[in-house]
Formats: structure tokens, sequence, C-alpha cells
């Protein structure tokens, strides 16, 4: 583990700050930040600026084995989100135990090299391909952890509760039969995955949606976590069909339905929430709830656009996810959150607010994503600031779009001067994961990955 390390250039909060000394603690957390030093004999000297990493605050690992393969439409039929989850069951259906395993080591391996050093699994796969519980009901969480471990990323563990197929159907669908889970379930799980101690390894809950459960269950699951204060993650509004479902139902939308029974408060975190009204935007910003936007996978299943500005302009902590793994990359996520709403409002520089002196687009997205990343995932804080894990990304300074930029305009290049290249070094609670580019377990880890995506497209 790193003791010290030296920086000629880290970004901290308030900016670039030079000639920078960051040391270590026994705990792999930072123990103190002190820019303007000259690096003392011993330390360890990067090789090019130091940026907080990132969390991947919504992943769903198995669909990783899916991504890139839902891109033909057949016949005059339309293709939309609905239809892009009918086939995707497919390999939630099949992929087994240690197909996953498999599958999510790639998957964290390349979110390493993509800039995210934790990510939150919205974990909705629980039972066998028969859709029997396993003799221990964590057997496909515990493949994920294993997977977290072997690439050496954090991983906030989010068992979902998951029991109907949608508002007026009581139960799951057979293509969904292994994701039952009630909310003694959930809370029983997550208690399991804190209790295991193990590094790196934290735990939170997970509603799937208002479709998929029950009122009295989502009750049952805040009785039942009163006194917890992990982050509790739901998706919601994501597309319109849903709040036209949930008007129907209830009478209110997702959110508005959220708010009204009082569930709302700072450890939820609305994933998507893509069709919210202003309105409902001052009622998370009055709650002081989060919302995770995934703006690559929400484009790719043609979900719509979240209204950005509004959730900046109210303050409210906007995380990022990879979501359904069609990007695995922190920098594009942040980009597109920008470009999204460049193309729709056809203005510039939307997510800026010099009023409050953050004129810079990419310095304002990557603060937020650092600061709301570090509530869904549970952490007490992030980036690089003392008493956070030494968690760290160093940029590659010979990268195409970093050559020649003027100091103070890196960070702005780095996200809108592509194409992106993956990040030179990783650190991970001080220590490399990456360096020079590489993983050391990448060629082994791709290996069980080929192995596993032959298995489950030959039997699909």
């Amino acid at each position: 583990m790193l003791s010290q390390l030296w920086v000629p250039r880290a970004w901290l909060p308030g900016g670039w700050r030079e000639r920078v000394l960051l040391e270590v603690g026994r705990d792999g957390r930072w123990l103190a930040i002190t820019p303007d030093m000259d690096a003392p004999p011993g330390a360890e000297i990067a090789a090019g600026p130091l940026l907080p990493a990132l969390v991947d605050a919504h992943s769903h690992a198995f669909q990783r084995a899916f991504a890139g393969l839902a891109e033909t439409r057949e016949g005059a039929t339309e293709d939309d989100f609905w239809s892009w989850r009918e086939r995707m069951y497919g390999v939630a259906s099949r992929i087994t135990a240690e197909q996953l395993r498999a599958v999510a080591a790639q998957l964290y391996v390349e979110l390493l090299r993509g800039g995210y050093t934790q990510v939150c699994e919205f974990h909705y796969l629980q039972r066998d391909p028969e859709g029997s519980p396993y003799a221990d009901p964590l057997t496909l969480g515990w493949a994920l952890a294993d997977a977290a471990a072997e690439a050496g990323i954090g991983l906030t563990l989010l068992p979902v509760l998951y029991e109907r197929a949608g508002f007026t159907l009581p139960a799951l669908s057979e293509q969904q039969r292994r994701f039952a889970l009630d909310a003694r379930g959930v809370w029983e799980a997550a208690r399991q995955v804190q209790d295991a101690g193990r590094p790196l390894l934290s735990a939170g809950l997970a509603i799937h949606s208002l479709r998929a459960a029950a009122p009295a269950s989502i009750l049952a699951l805040r009785d039942l976590s009163e006194d917890f204060e992990g982050p509790i993650h739901i998706h919601v509004a994501e597309q319109t069909a849903e709040v036209e479902q949930c008007l129907g139902a209830t009478g209110e939308r997702p959110i508005q339905w959220l708010y009204g029974q009082g569930l709302l408060d700072p450890r939820w975190h609305l994933v998507h929430a893509t069709h919210a009204t202003r309105k409902e935007i001052a009622a998370v910003d009055a709650s002081e709830a989060g919302v995770v936007l995934c703006p690559s996978t929400e484009a790719n299943l043609g979900d719509g656009l979240a209204d950005l500005p509004g959730w900046l302009a109210a303050g409210v902590c906007v995380s990022i996810g990879s979501d359904s793994q069609v990007s695995r990359d922190a920098v594009e996520e942040l980009r597109w959150l920008e470009y999204g709403q460049r193309l729709h409002l056809r203005r510039r520089n939307l997510a800026a607010a010099p009023g409050t002196g953050q004129p810079s687009t990419a310095a304002r997205l990557l603060d937020v994503a650092v600061h709301a990343g570090a509530r869904a995932a549970g952490e007490p804080g992030w980036g690089l600031v003392e008493g956070a894990r030494a968690d760290a990304l160093v940029a590659d300074a010979g990268a195409d779009g970093l050559l020649g930029v003027p100091p103070g305009r890196l960070l702005d290049a780095l996200l809108f001067a592509g194409p992106t290249r993956p990040w030179r070094d990783v650190l991970v609670a001080g220590r490399w994961v990456v360096r020079e580019g590489r993983h050391p377990a990448a060629e082994a880890i791709a290996q069980r990955f080929s192995a596993a995506m032959t298995a489950l497209w030959r039997e699909g």
C-alpha cells in the first residue's frame, strides 16, 4: 500500500492545485492532502494529473453479457424499452453463478479502466435458472462480490425487492422467475452482506420499481430499515408508460407517490427519474433524496432526457451509472449528461453555473458526481479529501485530447476533447489496481469472460 503520493497537479475541492502531497493511512483512506509542497524523499511520484475517481451508482452486471447484442430490429414492429426488456430476459433466465462471476469480473475491470472505483450493484438476479432458491440465497450475490474482489473494485451490493410483473399483476411472469425477493429477504440479504466483513464490500437496499413491488411491501421494507443508515435505490419514472400506469393504479405519478407516502429522505436515490415534473423535482429537493442518471443507457433504450438543468438548479445530488453496460466509461457518461441537453435545448454549457462561481461545465459535472456518488454508495465522503477512501485516477498526459492544453483547462479537455483514453493509473484504497492502463488479472479474466459468452450465446 502507498504511504505517500506526490503529484505535480491534482483536482482538489475548488479546482486544480499544484505540487500536492497525499498521505495514505493504514486504513486505506486519505490521511492528509497538502498542496504547494515539494516531493519528500521516498514519496511515489504520479506520472500525470491526479483526479478523484467516480462511483458507478447504478449497475446491472449480468447485462454486460448483452451489451451490443440488441441493436437489430426484425420485421415492421417498433423497438423500444419494453421489447429490449423481453430480449434481455433471455440472458437473465439462463446465466449461471459461474458465468455471472466471469461476466462481472470483466465488467469490473472495464469500469476501473473507465474511471470508476466503486460500483453500486442493483442486484435482482436471485434464484437458480428454474426459479428455485439456492441453498445459500446469496449465491449470486457472492458471485458478484468475488468478482469485485478479484478486480479490486469497491462494491455496494443492493439486493432488490421484486415481486410482481406490473401494477395490476399480482405475481412475477415466468421470465422473471429468478427475480423473486420479498421485503424480509432484501433486509436479511443486506444484513448478511454487511456482516460478512469483506474488504471494499458494503450493502444497501433496493426496490425494483413501483410497478414491481406492492405498496404494502415497500412500506414493510421501510419499517424494517427504520434505523438503517445505508443507501436505498429505486428505478422510477424511466418510461412514460410507467408514469401512465402508476397514475392509473394510484392516482399519482411515481415520484409524487413516493414523496406523498413520506418515504423519501437522504438515503434514497431515484434511478433515471427521466420523466419528472418541476413540482416533483422540488419535492425530491425538499426530501434531500438524490437521483442517478445513466445517459448512455437512457439513450440506448430510448427512455428520454432527464431534466438535468432542473435537477442541478434545485441542488439535488446527481450521480451517474453504467446501468446496462453499453458504456463503461465515466467520462462518456458525464459528457452525455451535457450533450443530451445541448441537443434538446439547442444551447451550450447547460451545466455550468457562472453565477455561483462554477463557469466550467466539466468542473461542475465532476464535482456533483463525486459528491452524489459518495451518498449513493453509502460512503461518508469521496474524492481527494481527508478521510475519504484513497481512490484516485491518473490521467494520461500524452492523450491526444490533452496535448498542448493550458493547465487550467485540462479538465475541460478531458471531458470534451475526446476520444477518451483509459486512465493511465487507478488507485483503490491506497493500492494501484491499474498501472499504465493495464490490470494484472485482465488476461485471465477476459478468457473466462469469453468462455462464458460463448456458452451463453450457444445456448441462446
